[in-house]
């Protein structure tokens, strides 16, 4: 079990028992080799992630974040540590049981908005009747509702993000993966989509993995945050937030946000 310092200065479980850990993780390490040298890409990461949780995962670019997505999503091994994903209960299915949302949210521009967010369903070969009834409601709890026809080039950018986001939901995943979501929004809409993400997370209840490059992006977001450090790449800390929910923008003004803001710049050796 790692033992974390608080805000306050008091130490802290970063994880949880076996029976509540949804995702565990321990010391998981993943080296690339090419061209007969080898990169490492993140090691040293020990964290519990409870069903139901939105955690941040905060660092540099070319720290390993996208990396340690990639293995919670099935689509890379770690050459060391343990990774188990489903809990007690078991029964995840990578691919089947994950959801992704990327920097871009790359809809398809032939289909409408409706179509798009059904695709997983489609891939899936789940019912298409329920399935068109799920992407309706969907769209509505994302605030797409009489968009459904709509292509995609006449939505804005963080229309489009939220269309990813149904989509990413549409076959129920247990657990839903964002790979730097609103990096390419303007910093207004970054601000808005936040609170857009909070509002859909409480209303779907999934459990969330949220990559971000942003700081302040990490602690608003996160019931947990994840501070991965570049050269060589490494998890530094993991910690749980605080602040009361709903989040607020004011919260970002207070003295226990920028404590753990000022956490997370310490730990990236910029304070």
């Amino acid at each position: 079990m790692t033992a974390q310092i608080d805000t306050a200065g008091n130490t802290t479980d970063a994880t949880t028992s076996n029976e509540e850990a949804f995702i565990r993780l321990r010391n998981v390490r993943k080296v690339f080799r090419t061209g007969g040298q080898e990169f490492l890409a993140v090691s040293d990461v020990t964290m519990d992630i409870a069903e139901g949780e939105i955690v941040s995962v905060v660092g540099p670019s070319g720290c390993g974040k996208t990396t340690l997505l990639r293995i919670l999503a099935g689509l890379s091994d770690a050459q060391d540590g343990e990774v188990s994903i489903g809990g007690a209960a078991g029964g995840f299915t990578p691919g089947r049981d994950v959801g992704m949302v990327f920097q871009q949210a790359l809809l398809l521009k032939w289909r409408t908005i409706l179509e798009n967010v059904m695709l997983p369903a489609d891939i899936l070969k789940l019912p298409r009747k329920q399935s068109r009834e799920r992407a309706r409601e969907l769209l509505d709890m994302v605030g797409l509702s009489g968009f459904e026809n709509s292509r995609p080039y006449e939505l804005s950018g963080g229309m489009q993000q939220r269309a990813a986001i149904a989509r990413a939901l549409i076959h129920d995943p247990k657990l839903v993966l964002m790979d730097e979501p609103f990096g390419a929004l303007d910093a207004l809409t970054r601000e808005k989509m936040n609170l857009e993400m909070l509002r859909i997370w409480e209303a779907s209840g999934k459990t969330i993995v949220f990559v971000t490059h942003g700081i302040q992006e990490a602690v608003f977001l996160g019931s947990r945050c994840a501070v991965l450090t570049a050269g060589p790449a490494r998890m530094a800390d993991y910690f749980p937030i605080d602040l009361p929910q709903p989040r607020t923008m004011d919260m970002k003004t207070s003295d226990a946000f920028g404590q753990y803001v000022k956490r997370i710049y310490q730990q990236l050796g910029m304070d």
